[in-house]
């Protein structure tokens, strides 16, 4: 049995080996968030374009403010003011943050280390060459490329596109991801179930998942547990470019995911994972489409979609696989897991002074959505460990879209 390590590096491998550019659009930049680049962006000038003051201050020639010198104040510069004229000697020019400072001008001195005396200004401390000034072209040059195809977009690089004037951003379309549950006892979420049914959580939760790591949920519903039915859907979800099936893939009569799977030529590549909990995860490939079959107990799902299907959605989005969130953290309380399995289960951490704290929470098992929403974090236990005692450090894998 392949432990998570080996099994997500399988998924990487695998959906290397069939890697193809993802198809493309053509976004507004004030949609693209979240978007993988399938292009680079050029450096449309000099960053800055001119030497910006990083203070409220006064630019001066640092030779000339001294302690107790005095400067005659013959104006001043604010944010977007065109400069000709340079700096003459003994005289200082009052500044503001942002604003482009005069040629000669060397140092901008911090209005907190002066004194005004009608037109003339007084220096308290000398000022360095070059001091709260960030020079022509230091944070980039002109046609450096800033953002490679590949990236994917947050905030700041959002930012950095606008700022070079790339308001159309050509990205790589959001992998569909075909989202199927299975069983008989499974109602759809807007029906009260009966004694023995249960709503359909999994395809909620799973469509966040996906929407957070990129990709475009496809709901399928649910199949029964009938062969002609479940397969049936799977063609349906092959049609997209990646399929997610959450159910049926344990060992029991009414399992039958993997007998479907096996009658529609699929290769599998694992079929179960040195987990808790998450054992019977499968993972496989139909004609170059990757297929997850998911434990159906909600948490199991939360857990293998996180170390197996969010990579391949990278892939698929023409990303490299985003390593797993993990930190490391100091044990609130003492605990005890059987060995054999790397456990993941349901904790929260806090931060103290900066420093990280976590807790197990106590959880009636897989099926425990309950304890999972007041969970930030997954605690990792090592297939080694049997005890871990207070103040240990332990792994921590955050869970993405709330941290």
């Amino acid at each position: 049995m392949l432990t998570f390590e080996q099994a997500r590096n399988e998924v990487i491998t695998q959906m290397s080996k069939t890697k193809r550019a993802p198809a493309t659009v053509n976004l507004s930049v004030w949609d693209a968030l979240g978007y993988v680049l399938a292009q680079d962006l050029i450096a449309d000038r000099d960053y800055p374009p001119f030497d910006r003051a990083t203070r409220d201050g006064y630019a001066v020639r640092a030779s000339e403010s001294t302690p107790g010198a005095k400067l005659a104040c013959i104006g001043e510069i604010k944010a977007g003011d065109a400069l000709t004229q340079p700096l003459e000697k003994g005289t200082c020019v009052q500044i503001m943050t942002g604003a482009p400072v005069p040629p000669d001008a060397d140092a901008v001195v911090m209005i907190e280390y002066s004194s005004r005396d009608n037109e003339f200004i007084h220096f308290q401390q000398a000022a360095t060459k070059g001091q709260n000034i960030v020079r022509a072209g230091t944070e980039t040059a002109i046609d450096q490329s800033l953002l490679q195809a590949g990236m994917r977009l947050g905030y700041a690089e959002s930012g950095l596109a606008a700022q070079i004037g790339a308001t159309q951003l050509r990205c790589a379309k959001k992998p569909r991801v075909a989202i199927l549950s299975t069983g008989d006892e499974i109602v759809p979420i807007d029906v009260t179930p009966g004694p023995f049914q249960i709503r359909n959580s999994n395809s909620v939760s799973l469509a966040a998942q996906v929407r957070d790591a990129g990709g475009e949920p496809v709901i399928l519903g649910n199949a029964s547990d009938r062969i002609e039915s479940l397969g049936n859907k799977i063609q349906q979800g092959l049609q997209e470019d990646l399929l997610v099936l959450s159910g049926g893939v344990s060992m029991g009569k009414y399992d039958l995911v993997e007998d479907v799977l096996k009658s529609l030529g699929v290769t599998f590549y694992f079929d179960a994972v040195a987990i808790r909990p998450g054992k019977p995860a499968v993972f496989a490939m139909c004609n170059g489409k990757p297929v997850f079959g998911l434990p159906g107990n909600p948490v199991s799902t939360m857990v293998t979609f996180e170390l197996f299907v969010v990579p391949a959605i990278d892939l698929l989005s023409g990303a490299p696989a985003r390593p797993l969130p993990f930190l490391k953290a100091t044990l609130a309380t003492a605990m005890k897991e059987k060995p054999g399995m790397t456990h993941f289960l349901p904790a929260h951490v806090q931060f103290d002074s900066g420093d990280a704290r976590v807790k197990a929470l106590a959880w009636q098992g897989s099926g425990d959505t309950v304890t999972m929403a007041k969970a930030n974090c997954f605690l990792v236990v090592g297939s080694d460990v049997q005890t871990l005692a207070v103040g240990e450090n332990v792994n921590v894998l955050m869970r993405r879209g709330v941290w």
